[in-house]
């Protein structure tokens, strides 16, 4: 897929996440889908409540209908399209149980986390049949396939769980997590450019747009959330994009702010439990920025800027 396909693919997933996201943001409020915002957050967030979420519904039906209309189906392409499509319906679920039906908890942690591992485990099967690499993993800077053998399909379900609830990390600040991830989804529509892997290029390429259009309803002072419609979603279909293109070390380069948005809970909570003590003033990290005097824009900018530049390290990388 060359380049002006990619394009055409972006401005579609773009124009027509616009569209979506617009059309849906009425039927939502009709809906009462208003978001409630945690006492224990920053005072700050408290006039957000209200602001209608589940638009993660809009990306997903741009991002579909992109591939599918504009891009070169074939078994990869349709296999990370489903594993977007699951994790939508997963958090459309949870958004519906906490939004809709005022189940304060949703889905249980344990529920998650199993369809998790379970799609996880799946999308490393479906790659297995599909892929010539098999059990081979693109390493970065030194181009040689590492070869995971009977820990290809473990390590791949880490990575859908570590992405999925990264991404879900993330989304705490209007355009956060869709700014973030429309810059990672760009970096793998050029890398699949670059060599030639049309499913995760196209994917990459459609996300991005889809990521962007939706910008305009969701920055600051955002008119609608994603919801963890939206959030997971973006974690499943980036997880799965990589691993189709046999790029998940990729990752955590790239996306160096969902992992330093999920390591920021995670020290926070041991040093809690273990000395009493927070290291942070708040997790996840964007909290702590927050906290510190920066203003919510101010943050948001910083990651985005930081994401930039991690993704031009992953294309040196290439």
């Amino acid at each position: 897929m060359d380049y002006l396909s990619l394009g055409i693919m972006a401005v579609t997933g773009a124009v027509s996440s616009a569209v979506f996201t617009r059309l849906l943001i009425p039927v939502l409020r009709k809906a009462r889908t208003g978001q409630s915002i945690r006492e224990e957050g920053p005072s700050s967030h408290l006039s957000k409540t209200g602001t209608p979420t589940m638009g993660g519904i809009g990306f997903i039906a741009a991002v579909t209908a992109t591939c599918l209309a504009t891009g070169v189906v074939s078994k990869g392409l349709l296999g990370i399209l489903a594993v977007f499509i699951m994790f939508g319906l997963l958090g459309f679920l949870d958004d519906y149980l906490k939004v809709v039906k005022k189940h304060n908890l949703g889905l249980r942690a344990w529920q998650k986390l199993s369809f998790q591992i379970i799609m996880g485990m799946a999308i490393a099967i479906y790659q297995l049949s599909d892929s010539i690499y098999g059990t081979m993993v693109r390493i970065p800077v030194i181009e040689e396939l590492w070869n995971f053998g009977l820990w290809y399909v473990p390590f791949n379900a880490f990575i859908i769980v570590a992405m999925v609830n990264s991404v879900n990390l993330t989304d705490g600040l209007d355009g956060l997590a869709a700014g973030v991830t429309s810059i990672v989804a760009v970096f793998f529509a050029v890398a699949g450019g670059i060599m030639g892997m049309s499913s995760g290029g196209g994917f990459g390429a459609a996300l991005a747009g889809a990521c962007f259009g939706f910008l305009i309803f969701n920055k600051y002072p955002a008119k609608i959330f994603m919801g963890d419609t939206g959030s997971l979603a973006l974690g499943g279909g980036l997880a799965a994009m990589a691993i189709v293109m046999g790029m998940e070390l990729f990752l955590p380069i790239v996306g160096f702010v969902y992992v330093a948005e999920a390591l920021s809970v995670i020290i926070q909570v041991a040093s809690f439990k273990t000395t009493g003590k927070r290291v942070f003033k708040m997790s996840p990290l964007h909290h702590h920025f927050e906290l510190s005097g920066m203003s919510e824009r101010q943050v948001v900018r910083m990651f985005w800027i930081a994401t930039v530049l991690f993704c031009v390290i992953g294309l040196l990388m290439l």
